[in-house]
């Protein structure tokens, strides 16, 4: 019962820690020097696109480590998922909100792309061919930023939970509980 999966969990939390850590310094910390030193809103937006643009590489490692990594532990823990009264809840409301986080990161990185593409001179021409509403978008991407950090906090909760859940005193009773309830359904 006590077979060790170091390299999974390592790639899952890690990935994990720096999707949020990286998520939650941009939206902060970047963002908020982008606006203090930034003077013009071209300016404000150029600073702040080059900032993540940057992150976006390492972000994607991040990300594509923390699925690989919870892959791998939902497939050596599928008999838990499966036996232990509430890790299917806890894992399928992980999956929900992994799923709402990869799509918070992709519309930021979305709204990001529009942003940077009108905010850069030398892309003005392809801004004309691609018009937006510059200030719909700055919103809707302040509201993204935020929402990736928020998520990936919930996922962090998420891994503390399933961690208790680990615990030999919560998946003897888990176990206990679902054979009975099992057992019950069938009389």
């Amino acid at each position: 019962m006590s077979e060790r999966n170091t390299l999974i969990r390592s790639l899952h939390d890690v990935g994990l820690a720096a999707w949020f850590g990286g998520s939650l310094m941009g939206a902060i910390g970047l963002n908020g020097a982008a606006k203090d030193e930034g003077g013009t809103e071209a300016t404000k937006d150029r600073i702040s696109s080059s900032g993540w643009a940057k992150w976006a590489p390492v972000n994607a490692a991040a990300i594509g480590a923390h699925l690989f990594g919870g892959g791998g532990l939902l497939a050596v823990n599928a008999h838990r998922v499966a036996a232990q009264q509430g890790v299917a809840a806890s894992t399928t409301a992980k999956t929900v909100v992994t799923a709402a986080a990869l799509a918070a990161t992709a519309y930021a990185r979305v709204l990001g792309k529009k942003v940077e593409l009108s905010s850069d001179p030398a892309d003005a021409e392809k801004a004309q061919k691609h018009p937006i509403d510059l200030h719909k978008a700055r919103r809707q991407l302040a509201y993204a930023q935020w929402a990736v950090p928020a998520l990936t906090g919930c996922l962090v909760v998420l891994n503390a939970l399933h961690g208790e859940q680990q615990r030999p005193t919560e998946q003897i009773p888990g176990l206990w509980e679902r054979a009975r309830s099992a057992t019950h359904l069938m009389s």
